[in-house]
């Protein structure tokens, strides 16, 4: 049999023996592919949230929106996908969005029972609404989100606002970028 050496350190290297070492293998061509497959897994993934089933539900109408057709529901819990919050704010698809161009009273947190009341109507006017048929999620223009994290969006039928309904119809105002009280 061969002599046994041990390859221990400074010894080994005193000895006139050769320390081994395992070089870490360098992750060059053969890492590029595996990204490759990673970015088109989640474009087919992303493809298909938009184009599978759900396709009657949702499909990109032009760049500045998206069409929706969905069953709307008043929420009742806090991670339902397709509901009306209140009068200015709904989920779709578990985003929330807040109707940009209106500020309604409110339902959660009124001031006077004045406003809750009409956040209720409002709130079932947005709901009527929003189920009366497809209608468009636009971006606002300006910011993306509001402080609370929601995605500021116009919604439109037609060519109208969604949001001007209710303030033609006396259950929202329009926007001005301050809260103002709805109680007398």
């Amino acid at each position: 049999m061969g002599e046994l050496v041990r390859f221990e350190g400074h010894t080994a290297q005193r000895h006139g023996v050769r320390r081994q070492t395992r070089r870490r293998q360098s992750r060059g061509p053969g890492f590029a592919p595996w990204i490759v497959i990673v970015l088109f897994a989640g474009v087919a993934i992303g493809g298909r949230y938009l184009t599978g089933p759900d396709a009657a539900l949702s499909s990109v109408s032009h760049p500045s929106g998206v069409e929706v057709q969905a069953q709307f529901t008043l929420c009742a819990r806090h991670f339902q996908a397709d509901c009306v919050v209140d009068g200015d704010t709904i989920r779709y698809r578990g985003r929330r969005i807040r109707v940009a161009d209106i500020d309604a009273p409110e339902i959660h947190d009124p001031r006077c029972a004045s406003e809750l009341a009409l956040g209720r109507r409002a709130t079932a006017r947005l709901y009527a609404l929003v189920n009366d048929g497809p209608f468009e999620i636009a971006s606002a223009g300006h910011r993306d989100t509001d402080r609370y994290g929601r995605d500021l969006r116009v919604l439109m039928r037609n060519g109208r606002s969604l949001g001007q309904v209710l303030v033609d119809e006396g259950l929202a105002r329009r926007w001005d970028g301050a809260r103002h009280p709805w109680c007398a």
